[in-house]
């Protein structure tokens, strides 16, 4: 097999030289160097390691170039390999177009020239880059399969599950001609492909039937969506997330039935707990119903978490997170609901909504918190065709060169907008408020004041929704009265409610469903006598014993990426302190 290749393009034949030497240096016995001194070249040589198959591991690409910027070549570069590292070579001036590029390449590095020595400001980045490369799964995206309608609710969810638990996929419309075909192998419906209309197959979306959407196919037998087509050829219809979990090799059933730790919900900080858990030792499984990275995982972009410079999308920052925790020995259990938390005597029972039960010595409920609902007339209607709460990063190719519309004022918003910025014609940010000083990061809204195709509306709300199968229309309401807008898309981030009422009254919670611990738990005949850390000035125990909280379900918890993690953490210590009292 040939090596894989580094490419690095600069039109300055000295420097283009120099670079391509360090790199033979420290990389040729593994990898192959391509130069190319002009952008012209390096894309003519990137298409031509396409056409040979060879695998291209990083790009590195000079920013001031005649004709078309380093930013402009890695554009089309990464069309070619998307996985690529992607490097630009700047210099101090141009740091600035730099961090901008971030959001529009996505980019991996940029590094200031010049980097001499290279042992220290050259080769350190790089190898983190390559190790990267090397960690990514970059198997064919067709080796799962999922047929679906456009404006379908349950094949928007399977998408959603499948990209947010990092499984590639290749998605298709059942009324295409390939959809069709898996379609009708597997036995969902007769095809007539229609050759007078290029090829492609009669197919529509007409309904849903018990929830899952139907299409017509070649207006014979309808067909219920999504179908799932895994590698080996098996075929889901309409699968539940626990039936595609196991189809995809997520783990779904607990190995055991007594842990040391249980860590319910797997966001930041069931994720930190699972890590600091399994790495001091405790058998440790985290249970998520959803994916990893919970809320935080659909994150486009986290610029302001420590040790990323460069900022770090959500889902790679959970997907770390993950791989960290197994390589510490943690179980990680997908796509199962918590039902109930019991206590009998020592231990603490979490029973399942399918009737399973697991048992451990302390539990750390980490279940976050989600989107509050946006309570306009009709909205609920279009909720995954056209409404989506959450980045809903699937759906950002669809939105290409059409104006979308944010709710939200906070960081999940700002990041939102600043993403979907990229593939949209306008971003409009809808805002109740009179400002965002209050409740976004400063360096989230001087970005967005210099995206040219971000609007702000202040003082606005959405009071209504319509459409015809799918998200048409929204009305808005301002200080001047209501007006209609055209938008089939509508992304909302307001605000959070907890995932607490499966606990029923064992656990002690604010009036809001947060979760109580510590000193803010009241001095009722609630809290035991001997809550196990009464002594200390601050910790994360509820009023029962062995029982934790941490995150954003905590109650008066800071809602942020870092603060979950170190509570997270802090939760596990106090773990150990509790099992060493008892």
């Amino acid at each position: 097999m040939e090596k894989p290749v580094i490419v690095t393009v600069d039109d300055d034949p000295g420097v283009s030289r120099s670079v391509a030497r360090d790199l033979r240096r420290r990389y040729g016995h593994s990898y192959r160097v391509v130069r190319a001194d002009t952008a012209a070249d390096g894309i003519a040589s990137v298409r031509e390691l396409r056409l040979r198959g060879d695998d291209v591991a990083a790009i590195l690409a000079d920013y001031r170039m005649p004709q078309m910027n380093g930013v402009e070549f890695l554009e089309q570069a990464m069309d070619l390999y998307p996985y690529a590292r992607r490097v630009l070579l700047t210099a101090y001036a141009d740091t600035e177009a730099a961090i901008q590029a971030i959001n529009v390449v996505d980019l991996d590095h940029y590094l200031l020239k010049p980097w001499d020595p290279p042992e220290e400001k050259f080769y350190p980045v790089l190898d983190a880059q390559l190790e990267a490369w090397q960690r990514t799964d970059r198997r064919r995206s067709d080796e799962l399969r999922v047929v679906g309608a456009r404006w379908s609710a349950p094949s928007y969810e399977v998408r959603d599950f499948l990209a947010r638990n990092q499984v590639p996929y290749r998605w298709m419309l059942a009324d295409s001609a390939e959809g069709a075909e898996l379609l009708a192998a597997a036995g969902q419906a007769d095809t007539t492909v229609d050759t007078t209309a290029g090829g492609t197959v009669n197919g529509t979306a007409t309904g849903t039937v018990n929830g899952t959407a139907t299409a017509t196919v070649g207006g014979t037998v309808p067909a219920r969506l999504p179908l799932v087509v895994t590698a080996d050829g098996t075929t889901l219809v309409a699968p539940a997330p626990a039936e595609l979990a196991q189809a995809v090799g997520l783990a779904t059933a607990p190995a055991t039935d007594f842990y040391d730790l249980i860590v319910i919900g797997g966001g930041p900080g069931g994720l930190g707990a699972a890590v600091y858990g399994a790495s001091e030792g405790l058998r440790t499984v985290m249970v998520e119903q959803h994916a990893s990275g919970g809320q935080a995982g659909q994150s486009s972009r986290i610029e302001n978490y420590l040790g990323f410079p460069d900022g770090v999308s959500g889902a790679q920052l959970a997907d770390r997170a993950r791989r960290q925790a197994l390589k510490f020995g943690a179980e990680l259990l997908s796509a199962r609901t918590v039902t109930s938390l019991e206590v009998k005597g020592q231990a603490r029972v979490v029973g399942f909504d399918d009737g399973g039960r697991i048992a451990a010595h302390t539990v750390i409920l980490a279940t976050g918190v989600s989107y509050r609902r946006l309570g306009a007339p009709g909205l609920d209607d279009f909720i995954g065709s056209g409404c989506y709460y959450g980045a809903a990063l699937t759906e950002a190719p669809e939105c290409r060169d059409r104006e979308v519309y944010i709710v939200g004022a906070a960081n999940s918003a700002g990041q939102g907008a600043v993403y979907l910025s990229g593939y949209a014609s306008k971003v409009h940010l809808i805002v109740r408020g009179d400002g965002l000083e209050r409740t976004m990061s400063h360096y989230l809204i001087e970005q967005i004041s210099r995206i040219p195709n971000i609007e702000v509306h202040l003082g606005t709300e959405v009071v209504g929704a319509e459409g015809d199968g799918h998200l048409e229309r929204i009305t808005l309401k301002d200080a001047d009265g209501e007006r209609t807008a055209d938008a089939e898309w509508l992304f909302v981030f307001i605000g959070a409610e907890p995932f607490t009422d499966w606990l029923g009254e064992i656990i002690e919670r604010d009036d809001r469903g947060f979760i109580l611990t510590g000193p803010d738990l009241t001095a009722g005949e609630r809290r035991p006598r001997n809550w196990s850390l009464r002594r200390e000035p601050y910790h994360l125990e509820t009023n029962v014993p062995g029982v934790f909280a941490a995150g954003d379900v905590r109650a008066e918890s800071i809602k942020r990426v870092a603060s979950a993690v170190g509570e997270g953490a802090m939760a596990v210590a106090l773990v150990h302190r509790y099992l060493e009292k008892t």
